[in-house]
């Protein structure tokens, strides 16, 4: 099939693939946790990665397409829930039915090289559908593939790896881990470096479920919600002068505020007056806060690959928000970072259950915002460079992560959903 979508650039796809375990695999059914489980991650996330031409003698020859699929089979082996299909239970539970039926994966070919991109690369991409076919049928949650890649090779020799995952199936630092076992076994590794812990349990609700904490961020609003269509997409970013220039506007005791504080304190605000709520209308900011480590006693184990994250919200009316300085909305963002803890992700969990999984945090007025920054640094190579990423995703959630624009120069980047005037 190929597809013609700018300036003469042509992609060339073969048939879409079943890509199954090398081995054999358990036969069984697992369960996701209640954090897994919930409404609001029943969707597909895509992601591109932009690799240039390695020119180096060792590279010479590889077909990345080969070396890919390949390395995906024999991840697999270990990843072998992610070759299942998901199916519902009482009260609407989900679980994996693992049974080694495989992930989708397209091979193509385009006529252009990295650098005819330009800017097109940054999100959000432009040609996202043609560079990660949806391929008809596999769009939905119960009984899909949870995994969908497609392999680009360019004239320049480099390629792009695209993969559409199923969020209720991993966060994004499951996804990495997942990536780093394919570079494993591109590399000629018998196993990955980090083996993948289910461990599920570890966020499930508790017996009896009881809610604790006062949760805004799954909070009801009576208003209708901003249409989809009627949100531009678009990558703002940040220099450590403008950085600077913010952090001169706030009062000497939250000067010492994170970068990402700052930067998300600023476009909550930026985004509240762009929609112009009335000014009693409640806004909200949400800080996706990853619970793996040693900060909030969860006993995480590391290589657990399953979504270990919740959301922490704060609310403000619109008019305070905006007619504040910015000082006041680092305050409130500080303030929903703080409350994070055992109990609070403990009775999120709960609430999932005695709402039966059906709740979904609301989109107006609601900035949701996920720190990638570190994260994205530990993208796989492949053996390849890796020259950027571009997430293409819900119109409500915007993404922090680090950026290079010019040499030397360091820039942070918040790729932001915002109002069209």
């Amino acid at each position: 099939m190929v597809f013609t979508f700018s300036r003469g650039l042509l992609v060339t796809r073969k048939a879409p693939e079943l890509i199954v375990p090398e081995r054999p695999t358990p036969r069984e059914v697992k369960q996701i946790s209640d954090i897994d489980d919930q409404e609001s991650l029943r969707f597909q996330i895509p992601l591109l990665f932009f690799y240039k031409n390695d020119p180096s003698p060792s590279m010479q020859g590889r077909d990345p397409v080969k070396v890919i699929r390949e390395a995906i089979s024999k991840a697999l082996v270990f990843y072998y829930p992610l070759a299942g299909r998901l199916k519902e239970g009482y009260n609407r539970k989900l679980m994996v039915e693992c049974n080694a039926e495989g992930v989708l994966f397209i091979e193509a070919d385009a006529n252009f090289t990295l650098e005819q991109l330009g800017d097109d690369i940054q999100p959000p991409c432009p040609y996202l559908n043609q560079l990660i076919y949806d391929v008809p049928g596999s769009e939905g949650i119960l009984g899909c593939p949870l995994l969908l890649i497609q392999v680009t090779r360019l004239t320049c020799g480099g390629f792009i790896f695209a993969i559409r995952f199923n969020h209720t199936m991993c966060d994004a630092f499951g996804l990495v881990q997942f990536l780093k076992a394919i570079e494993d076994m591109a590399r000629g590794e018998r196993s990955p470096n980090l083996f993948p812990i289910w461990q599920r349990q570890i966020l499930n609700a508790r017996n009896p479920p009881q809610v604790t904490c006062i949760h805004h961020e799954y909070d009801e609003i009576n208003t209708n919600e901003v249409p989809s269509d009627n949100m531009a997409h678009k990558s703002f970013f940040f220099s450590l002068k403008g950085i600077k220039a913010l952090r001169n506007q706030l009062p000497f005791h939250l000067k010492d505020c994170s970068t990402f504080e700052l930067l998300l304190a600023f476009l909550w605000k930026c985004r509240t007056i762009a929609l112009k709520l009335q000014p009693e209308e409640i806004a909200k900011v949400c800080c996706i806060v990853n619970v793996r480590g040693k900060s909030y006693e969860m006993d995480i184990p590391p290589g657990y690959c399953g979504n270990a994250f919740t959301f922490s919200a704060v609310c403000s009316k619109a008019e305070q928000l905006c007619k504040n300085p910015i000082g006041y909305a680092v305050e409130l963002v500080k303030k929903a970072k703080a409350q994070m803890n055992e109990e609070y992700i403990r009775s999120a969990a709960d609430l999932m259950v005695i709402k039966g999984r059906r709740i979904k945090f609301s989109t107006r007025g609601n900035f949701i915002v996920s720190d990638l920054r570190n994260l994205l640094y530990k993208v796989p190579k492949q053996e390849w460079r890796a020259w950027n990423s571009c997430t293409n995703m819900l119109a409500a959630v915007s993404y922090g992560k680090a950026s290079r624009r010019a040499k030397g120069v360091d820039d942070s980047r918040i790729c932001e959903g915002f109002m069209q005037h």
